[in-house]
């Protein structure tokens, strides 16, 4: 009788571990953001090194989430709601004269419209170019991006 007793016990240790970790908080949220890692070269890996050093904790009131793969040129905010991108290749809208720029606290960025998205924001005028992608409820916000000028104008330093 002890034997048909053990299968039930093994169910009973499952679903103890199983409301362990529910209570302890792991969820969805927890999963690390899929981010493309670009491939800078060296003197511009540096560079975003030291922006990886000085990024902040929270953006737009959003926690810092994990990167897959983790990496120090990338950084994700809330769930993917923000995701910077440290040493991307020249956008090919840069050289577009009516593409479309902001000033933020100082650092220049490209505004690139994502259909069914929220905007890309790529720096302009710095030694190596830091992309910013916001998701569909940033759409007409670029206040992410205060958070991240000043960590990009004291690492990356201005191009001109």
């Amino acid at each position: 009788m002890t034997s048909s007793h053990r299968p039930l016990g093994l169910t009973a240790s499952a679903a103890a571990a199983v409301l362990l970790l529910a209570a302890t908080g792991c969820s969805a949220s927890d999963a690390e953001t899929p981010v493309p890692v670009p491939s800078p070269p060296a003197a511009e890996a540096a560079l975003c090194r030291a922006l990886a050093k000085e990024l902040p904790g929270t953006v737009a009131g959003l926690e810092r989430a994990g990167t897959e793969p983790e990496s120090e040129l990338t950084a994700a905010w809330g769930d993917a709601a923000i995701v910077l991108r440290c040493g991307v290749p020249r956008p090919e809208k840069m050289t577009d004269p009516q593409a479309q720029g902001v000033d933020v606290d100082g650092v220049g960025w490209l505004v690139e419209q994502r259909e069914g998205d929220g905007p890309r924001f790529t720096t302009t005028y710095r030694r190596t170019y830091v992309e910013v992608s916001l998701g569909e409820r940033y759409a007409h916000d670029m206040g992410p991006l205060v958070d991240l000028a000043a960590p990009v104008k004291k690492a990356v330093p201005p191009s001109l």
